[in-house]
Order: C-alpha cells, then sequence, then structure tokens
C-alpha cells in the first residue's frame, strides 16, 4: 500500500485544521521504530493519526541528544517510550550543576544531519502526501488541499558552527526556525533546567556569539524561538532581534510555575512585539502543581489559553503540542484526539472564528510577519 493509499483523509468533528508550533517526531520514529505512515498505538504522531485528528502540519525539530543519553539502552518494547524519554529528560536535566558535558560540533552536526535527511526522505516516501514547507504561502496552500505540511526547525543550536556556515547551509534546505538552546547550556546561549517550582530566570544570558547568532537569524529571516531559552537570553533576543518575539511551545508561569514557562513580563514583550506564543500540551507545563501526571482535565488547557488571550490578544496564542516529546493529557494522547482540544475551546465560548486564529492562522500571520509571504 503506497504512503497515499494508508493516509485517505477522513471528515473530522470540528472541520477545522491545526497547524502545531513544536513537535519531536523526528526523534521519536527511530526510538520506537515504527512507520510515519501507519497507524501506530506508539508515539503521538503518524500520517494516519494526523488525518483523523485534523493536524494539517507543524514544526519538525531536529534535537541531537547528548551522546551519552544517545548510548543508553532504549526503553523496553513495551513502554510508552515517548514517555520514558520525556521523563528521563526532567530528570536529568533539572540540576543544572549536574548536566552532560558538551557535545563536540563534529557529533552534533552529524546527528542533525541525520535528522533533516529523515525529514526529507518522509517526504519522498510520502508520494506527495506530505512535503517540507519553506514558506508562509505554501504552508497555507497544505492547509488548504490536504497536503501534510513539515517545517523544519533547530531544538537548539549544537549544530552550528562559530563561522554560522551551517546556519546559511540548512537555511537554504528549508531551516526556517530556530530555537537557541535546548535545557542546557550551549555555545550560544543558556537553557532553563527543568525545575519546579521556579523562576526561568536560571543564569546568565547569551553570549557574544549567541547575540550575533540573533543577528544572523534576522538577516536570514529565520524564526528565533525562545522556548527553552532562560529569562536573561529571552531579554538578550529582545534586545537585538527585529523579528516578532516567538515561544512555539511554553506555557503560563502564573498559573504554574515551571522554569520552562513565560512570565507576565515576558508575555508583555511577546505582545509588544507581534509576536505569538504556542500552547505546550506536556502535563508537567499545564498542571499548577507541576504535577506529571496525564489525568488531566483539558478544561486546564483551557485555562491557560485564557490566559494567554488575556495577556496577548486573541491574534498571538497558537498551539505547540510537543507531540513526541513529552506526556501528553489523556484526553489528548495523540494527534488523532486534536478535535477534543477543540470540543474543550467551544465548550468554553470560543467560537469557530477564535479557534480558527488559534488553530492555523495565527501561526501563518507570524510567519508572513517573520518570513514573508
Amino acid at each position: 500500500m503506497s504512503a497515499t493509499e494508508t493516509v485517505a483523509p477522513v471528515t473530522i468533528s470540528t472541520g477545522i485544521p491545526v497547524f502545531d508550533g513544536h513537535n519531536d517526531t523526528l526523534l521519536d520514529l527511530p526510538l520506537t521504530g515504527r512507520s510515519f505512515f501507519e497507524r501506530s498505538e506508539q508515539g503521538h504522531i503518524d500520517l494516519p493519526r494526523a488525518r483523523e485528528g485534523g493536524l494539517g502540519g507543524g514544526f519538525f525539530a531536529v534535537f541531537i541528544r547528548d551522546p551519552e543519553v544517545a548510548a543508553e539502552a532504549p526503553p523496553a518494547p513495551d513502554a510508552d517510550d515517548t514517555t520514558a524519554v520525556a521523563a528521563r529528560a526532567s530528570s536529568r536535566y533539572s540540576d543544572p550543576d549536574n548536566l552532560p558535558p558538551p557535545m563536540t560540533l563534529e557529533y552534533a552536526q552529524r546527528e542533525a544531519m541525520a535528522a533533516v535527511a529523515r525529514l526529507f526522505r518522509l517526504e519522498a516516501e510520502s508520494e506527495g502526501a506530505a512535503k517540507v514547507m519553506r514558506s508562509a504561502a505554501e504552508i497555507r496552500e497544505c492547509l488548504e488541499n490536504g497536503t501534510f505540511a513539515m517545517e523544519l526547525h533547530f531544538e537548539g543550536a549544537e549544530a552550528i558552527d562559530p563561522d554560522f556556515d551551517a546556519l546559511a547551509v540548512y537555511h537554504q534546505a528549508g531551516l526556517r526556525s530556530l530555537g537557541i538552546t535546548w535545557s542546557r547550556p550551549n555555545r550560544f546561549g543558556y537553557g532553563v533546567p527543568f525545575q519546579f517550582p521556579a523562576s526561568p530566570d536560571t543564569g546568565p544570558g547569551l553570549t557574544d556569539l549567541g547575540k550575533e547568532l540573533v543577528r544572523q537569524c534576522n538577516c536570514l529571516r529565520i524564526m528565533i524561538d525562545l522556548s527553552h531559552l532562560n529569562e536573561a537570553g529571552f531579554w538578550d533576543v529582545a534586545a537585538i532581534s527585529d523579528a516578532p518575539l516567538v515561544a512555539t511551545h511554553s506555557n503560563v508561569h502564573a498559573i504554574c510555575a515551571a522554569t520552562r514557562n513565560l512570565t507576565d513580563r515576558q508575555l508583555d514583550a511577546i505582545r509588544d512585539s507581534g509576536g505569538i506564543v504556542g500552547l505546550n500540551f506536556n502535563c508537567g507545563f499545564l498542571h499548577p502543581d507541576g504535577a506529571r501526571e496525564s489525568a488531566l482535565d483539558l478544561g486546564v488547557m483551557v485555562d491557560h489559553l485564557d490566559a494567554l488571550i488575556a495577556r496577548l490578544g486573541d491574534d498571538k496564542v497558537a498551539l505547540g503540542s510537543d507531540f513526541d516529546g513529552a506526556t501528553m493529557p489523556e484526553g489528548v494522547r495523540d494527534a488523532a484526539l486534536l478535535p477534543n482540544l477543540l470540543e474543550a475551546m467551544r465548550a468554553r465560548g470560543y467560537d469557530d472564528a477564535l479557534m480558527r486564529k488559534i488553530a492555523y492562522e495565527n501561526w501563518l500571520r507570524v510567519m508572513e510577519l517573520t518570513w514573508g509571504e
């Protein structure tokens, strides 16, 4: 059976497509050994489940595991691999004084190349059902015609060299957004460790090289993702960048005081820049008590959306699930169940116009501002 036959579109209850600001599917696929084109009970995104849930595409992250983490034995075959890996990460990267040693540029570039190649192989194997997108106009067209849209994103800049040659090459290949750090330091800046309750103000800001990376991204019109960057680094980007401030997958610190979430002052800066925040589905960044259990009422997710809309306005809020990289609430445990979240929004009084903004239109707006049409 061909990829296109496997993923024949189905009708969804809401009729509203979703464009998602973050997933770790490129990492999860080789960990689980599953196919992107066959429906699975492992992981969170494959093309059949995306079709079922109305997921029209998203940011596909290139995330590079530390060498010693990558060398560890994988979870048991019958385990929820995504949840197990997420739990390990939360534990390993919670103590800033006990992080894995910095990875070499050679290792980072080798791993990044493999992940980028994986994305392009998915595009080729899909027989036209999925495409790597390089512009807002292409994404808009895909959402209209049902082609699954994949945007190349780097979650952490470890594979970028100090001369920025790799940045230029990856941009030509399709890189359109980049997170300067993950939750660990690198040559460009300092990420937030996974802590609760705690402030995102966890250390120094960007290095001089990190500040130059911001300028280089502005020149290439690469979107800069502030999720995972600590607060000092956030303010460095805000002072330098001439693009809208973007946090692809972060939540409200006033509701859930995790280091990964955004303070009111940070939210105000994003609003004033014309930027956007994508709601993260990670249970540990949603629960007011920081719990990571999947038994979470979807109303809590809408509470975060309410707070984001109140602070940012309804044109600066979107979705950034963290599918395939975190523990999801049971009600949206994979992409097929995305309509449950939209129905929870409807039950809170969101009309179709507002849900369309949050589901995909606001991402298109900020992409057009950052990348051009």
